[in-house]
Protein backbone atom coordinates (compact mmCIF):
# COMPACT_ATOMS: atom_id res chain seq x y z
CA UNK A 1 0.00 0.00 0.00
CA UNK A 2 1.51 3.27 -0.85
CA UNK A 3 1.52 6.13 1.28
CA UNK A 4 1.50 10.26 0.91
CA UNK A 5 3.28 11.93 2.69
CA UNK A 6 2.44 15.82 2.54
CA UNK A 7 5.38 18.37 4.00
CA UNK A 8 3.65 22.02 5.69
CA UNK A 9 6.54 24.20 5.76
CA UNK A 10 7.04 27.40 7.02
CA UNK A 11 8.77 28.95 4.08
CA UNK A 12 10.41 28.60 0.66
CA UNK A 13 13.75 27.40 1.98
CA UNK A 14 12.51 24.56 3.62
CA UNK A 15 10.62 23.27 0.26
CA UNK A 16 14.13 23.71 -1.84
CA UNK A 17 15.73 21.39 0.81
CA UNK A 18 13.42 18.62 1.00
CA UNK A 19 12.67 18.58 -2.16
CA UNK A 20 15.86 18.00 -2.97
CA UNK A 21 16.73 15.64 0.11
CA UNK A 22 13.47 13.52 0.51
CA UNK A 23 13.85 12.10 -3.12
CA UNK A 24 17.31 10.24 -1.83
CA UNK A 25 16.05 9.29 1.91
CA UNK A 26 12.06 8.43 1.12
CA UNK A 27 11.54 4.28 -0.36
CA UNK A 28 9.97 4.23 -3.80
CA UNK A 29 6.50 3.40 -2.38
CA UNK A 30 6.32 6.59 -0.82
CA UNK A 31 5.47 9.89 -2.85
CA UNK A 32 5.54 13.64 -1.21
CA UNK A 33 4.49 16.74 -1.60
CA UNK A 34 6.34 19.75 -0.25
CA UNK A 35 3.59 23.07 0.19
CA UNK A 36 5.60 26.25 1.11
CA UNK A 37 3.95 29.01 3.28
CA UNK A 38 5.10 32.62 3.40
CA UNK A 39 6.17 32.45 7.26
CA UNK A 40 4.30 31.20 10.65
CA UNK A 41 1.45 32.62 10.19
CA UNK A 42 0.64 32.03 6.97
CA UNK A 43 0.95 28.41 7.93
CA UNK A 44 -1.07 28.61 11.23
CA UNK A 45 -3.60 30.15 9.41
CA UNK A 46 -4.13 27.36 6.64
CA UNK A 47 -3.23 24.47 8.33
CA UNK A 48 -6.93 23.76 10.07
CA UNK A 49 -8.54 24.20 6.99
CA UNK A 50 -5.53 21.80 4.46
CA UNK A 51 -5.53 19.19 7.51
CA UNK A 52 -9.55 19.31 7.37
CA UNK A 53 -10.55 19.52 3.68
CA UNK A 54 -7.32 16.96 2.37
CA UNK A 55 -9.33 14.31 0.78
CA UNK A 56 -6.55 11.65 -0.28
CA UNK A 57 -6.18 8.68 1.20
CA UNK A 58 -3.54 7.45 3.10
CA UNK A 59 -2.20 10.76 3.36
CA UNK A 60 0.01 11.42 6.18
CA UNK A 61 1.07 15.29 7.76
CA UNK A 62 4.33 16.77 8.47
CA UNK A 63 4.64 20.44 9.93
CA UNK A 64 7.85 22.06 9.61
CA UNK A 65 8.26 24.87 11.84
CA UNK A 66 11.36 27.21 13.28
CA UNK A 67 11.80 27.78 16.59
CA UNK A 68 12.04 30.91 16.43
CA UNK A 69 13.26 31.78 20.01
CA UNK A 70 10.04 30.19 21.16
CA UNK A 71 10.03 27.95 24.39
CA UNK A 72 10.17 24.20 21.99
CA UNK A 73 7.08 22.44 23.81
CA UNK A 74 4.78 25.62 24.18
CA UNK A 75 4.82 25.71 20.07
CA UNK A 76 4.82 22.19 19.41
CA UNK A 77 1.91 22.07 21.64
CA UNK A 78 0.01 24.86 19.79
CA UNK A 79 0.59 23.59 16.57
CA UNK A 80 -0.80 20.26 17.60
CA UNK A 81 -3.74 21.45 19.17
CA UNK A 82 -4.63 23.13 15.89
CA UNK A 83 -4.00 19.59 14.19
CA UNK A 84 -6.30 18.20 16.73
CA UNK A 85 -9.08 20.88 16.53
CA UNK A 86 -8.92 20.01 12.18
CA UNK A 87 -9.19 16.20 12.95
CA UNK A 88 -5.62 14.96 12.43
CA UNK A 89 -4.14 14.09 15.42
CA UNK A 90 -1.85 12.00 13.62
CA UNK A 91 0.48 14.99 12.35
CA UNK A 92 4.01 15.15 12.87
CA UNK A 93 4.97 18.47 13.95
CA UNK A 94 9.07 18.88 14.00
CA UNK A 95 10.01 21.97 15.15
CA UNK A 96 13.66 23.42 13.65
CA UNK A 97 15.87 24.76 16.15
CA UNK A 98 16.25 28.48 15.36
CA UNK A 99 16.38 28.34 11.94
CA UNK A 100 16.02 25.18 8.89
CA UNK A 101 19.81 26.87 7.92
CA UNK A 102 21.05 25.62 11.27
CA UNK A 103 21.12 21.98 9.24
CA UNK A 104 23.98 23.30 7.07
CA UNK A 105 26.03 24.02 10.11
CA UNK A 106 25.66 20.02 10.88
CA UNK A 107 28.24 19.14 8.14
CA UNK A 108 30.01 21.74 7.21
CA UNK A 109 32.51 19.80 4.81
CA UNK A 110 29.91 19.25 2.55
CA UNK A 111 28.57 22.47 2.58
CA UNK A 112 32.51 23.75 1.86
CA UNK A 113 32.33 20.85 -1.01
CA UNK A 114 29.00 21.99 -2.59
CA UNK A 115 30.42 26.05 -2.17
CA UNK A 116 34.19 25.47 -2.98
CA UNK A 117 36.32 28.17 -2.58
CA UNK A 118 35.11 28.88 1.12
CA UNK A 119 37.24 27.56 3.86
CA UNK A 120 34.06 25.69 5.80
CA UNK A 121 35.05 23.06 6.89
CA UNK A 122 37.62 24.05 9.36
CA UNK A 123 34.68 25.67 11.42
CA UNK A 124 33.69 22.89 12.48
CA UNK A 125 36.54 22.84 15.08
CA UNK A 126 35.50 26.06 16.43
CA UNK A 127 33.67 26.35 19.67
CA UNK A 128 30.73 29.06 17.97
CA UNK A 129 29.91 26.46 15.16
CA UNK A 130 29.65 23.03 17.65
CA UNK A 131 26.34 23.39 18.81
CA UNK A 132 24.39 24.12 15.06
CA UNK A 133 21.08 25.01 17.36
CA UNK A 134 23.06 27.37 19.79
CA UNK A 135 23.75 29.80 16.26
CA UNK A 136 21.68 32.76 16.65
CA UNK A 137 20.49 33.34 12.89
CA UNK A 138 22.13 30.94 10.89
CA UNK A 139 20.87 31.98 7.89
CA UNK A 140 22.04 35.25 8.21
CA UNK A 141 25.56 33.41 9.69
CA UNK A 142 25.95 31.83 6.61
CA UNK A 143 25.39 35.32 4.39
CA UNK A 144 28.53 36.45 6.12
CA UNK A 145 30.34 33.35 5.33
CA UNK A 146 29.06 32.48 1.54
CA UNK A 147 29.52 35.72 -0.20
CA UNK A 148 25.91 35.10 -2.51
CA UNK A 149 24.07 33.13 -0.23
CA UNK A 150 20.82 33.90 1.14
CA UNK A 151 18.33 32.26 2.55
CA UNK A 152 16.76 30.17 0.02
CA UNK A 153 19.41 30.25 -2.89
CA UNK A 154 22.28 31.31 -4.27
CA UNK A 155 22.79 34.28 -6.40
Amino acid sequence: MAMNLVFLLEEPSAKQVLDTLLPKLLPSDVSFLTIKHHGKDDLRQSLPRKLRNWKTPDTRFVVLHDQDNCDCEVLKAELQELCRQAGRNDTVIRIVCQELEAWYFGDLAAVERAFPGHRLQQLAEKSAYRDPDAIVKPSDRLEDLIPGFYKGGWR
